[in-house]
C-alpha cells in the first residue's frame, strides 16, 4: 500500500504538526506533501526526515512569513499535486488539503480539524478582527470567501471518509458538507506533560498561548485586572501582546514566550489554567489537566469535551458561559468555593484518556477498516 499525508502548510510544530507526527507513526512508510515548507530546522524532527512535496506556492516572493496572502491561488495550488501513484492518501487538513484530486481506485480519507472557521461561520468575527467590515476592501475579502465556500463545499465530495477531532467538529462538517464523520480525539503529550506531587501549589493562575485575538488572551488579563487581590501569570507572545498589555494591572506577570520547561514548571505550580477560547480542540486545558491542575475555561466548543465540570462526579474544572469580563470573574469565584472538590488526581487521570497511544490505535484501526472495506468494493 503506497501512502501519501498533504498537510496544509509547514511552518511551525503545533496541534496539526503533532497529529501529524502520530499518523505517521501508524504509516511510518509514507510520503508528505504540503503547500509550503518552512518548518524550521529544530522543529522538523516529526517528520523523521523525509523530504516533502511543496507547491508552487513554496517559491513564491515573501511566501515563509506572508503565506496566508496566497489564499486566493491555494485551491488551484493544491490540486496540482500528482498523486496518481498512490492507492491512500490522507489530507491533515484545516484549510485546502483535502482538496487534493484523487481517482476512483484511491481511498481518500480527511483528518479534518475544521471546515475553514474564518469562510463558514466566522467569517464576520474574522473580518471585524482584521478590519475589513466596510470599503472596497471588506467587498473584495467577502467575493473571496464566497468563492472559496463554493470550491470547499464541492471538494468534500472528493473525501471517502472524515475523521474529526472533536464532536464540536463533527457538527460543523455535519452542517458545512453534509457528511458524517469519525471522532478521533488528538493526541496529548502525558509523558512530558506530567504532576509533580511533591511541589506544593501556590496562589497563581496561568494562561499560556499565542496572542491572537480568538484565544481572547486580553478579556483574561482584563478579569484579573479587575481582581487585584488575585496574581495572575500570562505565558506566549504574538500580535496581540499590545493589547493584552494594556488591559493587564499590575497583579498579571506577562512573561512571553517561554520554553516548555518554563511552561511545564508553572503549570505543575499553578492554582488553576484559565481558558478563554472558543476551540475546535483545545490542547492547552488537556496538558494542565495532565499535571493535575484544575480548569476554568469558556462552555463552548472542545473544552466542554474535555474537562468534567461541577455537574460531574469527579470534576476537573469549572465552566464560563459567556466571552465577559463578568461571566469569567464568577466562575474564578464559584472555583475559589469548590476547589475542594477538584482532586489533582483527577485531573490527571482524566487527560490520560488523550494519550497519544490511544490516538494511534484508535487511527490505525480506523484506516485499516476503511481501507479493508475500499478493497473488498474496487477488488
Amino acid at each position: 500500500m503506497k501512502v501519501a499525508f498533504v498537510h496544509d502548510w509547514l511552518v511551525t510544530y503545533a496541534g496539526a504538526e503533532r497529529v501529524l507526527e502520530q499518523m505517521l507513526h501508524v504509516l511510518p512508510d509514507a510520503d508528505v506533501y504540503s503547500l509550503i515548507d518552512f518548518m524550521p530546522p529544530d522543529e522538523r524532527g516529526f517528520l523523521g526526515g523525509r523530504p516533502v512535496g511543496t507547491s508552487f506556492l513554496q517559491r513564491f516572493p515573501w511566501a515563509r512569513t506572508r503565506y496566508r496572502s496566497y489564499l486566493p491561488l491555494m485551491p488551484l495550488a493544491i490540486e496540482q499535486f500528482d498523486l496518481s501513484r498512490y492507492d491512500l492518501i490522507v489530507s491533515s487538513s484545516y484549510a485546502v488539503a483535502k482538496g487534493v484530486l484523487t481517482g476512483p481506485d484511491q481511498l481518500h480519507l480527511c483528518m479534518c480539524y475544521s471546515p475553514m472557521r474564518y469562510a463558514w461561520d466566522l467569517q464576520h468575527q474574522y473580518l471585524r478582527e482584521t478590519g475589513l467590515e466596510r470599503g472596497l476592501r471588506s467587498l473584495l475579502a467577502r467575493r473571496l470567501l464566497h468563492g472559496i465556500r463554493i470550491w470547499d463545499a464541492r471538494t468534500a465530495a472528493g473525501v471517502d471518509e472524515f475523521m474529526a477531532i472533536s464532536r464540536f467538529v463533527a457538527r460543523r462538517i455535519r452542517k458545512v458538507y453534509r457528511r458524517d464523520s469519525t471522532v478521533i480525539y488528538p493526541p496529548v503529550d502525558t509523558e512530558s506533560f506530567t504532576p509533580d506531587w511533591k511541589i506544593p501549589r501556590e496562589p497563581f493562575y496561568l494562561t499560556a498561548s499565542r496572542m491572537v485575538p480568538y484565544k481572547r488572551i486580553d478579556l483574561i488579563a482584563e478579569a484579573f485586572a479587575d481582581m487585584p487581590e488575585r496574581t495572575l501569570v500570562i505565558i506566549g507572545d504574538g500580535p496581540e501582546m499590545g493589547r493584552v498589555r494594556a488591559k493587564a494591572g499590575a497583579n498579571v506577570r506577562l512573561l512571553g514566550r517561554q520554553p516548555q520547561p518554563v511552561l511545564l514548571d508553572h503549570l505543575r505550580r499553578a492554582r488553576a489554567f484559565v481558558f478563554a477560547a472558543e476551540e475546535d480542540f483545545g490542547i492547552a486545558p488537556l496538558e494542565a489537566q495532565a499535571c493535575g491542575t484544575p480548569v476554568i475555561a469558556f462552555q463552548k466548543g472542545g473544552a466542554v469535551e474535555t474537562i468534567h465540570g461541577l455537574d460531574h462526579a469527579r470534576p476537573t474544572g469549572v465552566f464560563f458561559a459567556e466571552q465577559t469580563v463578568s461571566s469569567l470573574r464568577g466562575a474564578v469565584t464559584t472555583f475559589e468555593r469548590e476547589a475542594a472538590r477538584i482532586a489533582p488526581a483527577d485531573c490527571h487521570e482524566n487527560a490520560l484518556r488523550f494519550r497519544a497511544d490511544r490516538f494511534r490505535r484508535e487511527f490505525g484501526d480506523f484506516v485499516r477498516d476503511r481501507y479493508g472495506r475500499f478493497k473488498e468494493e474496487v477488488g
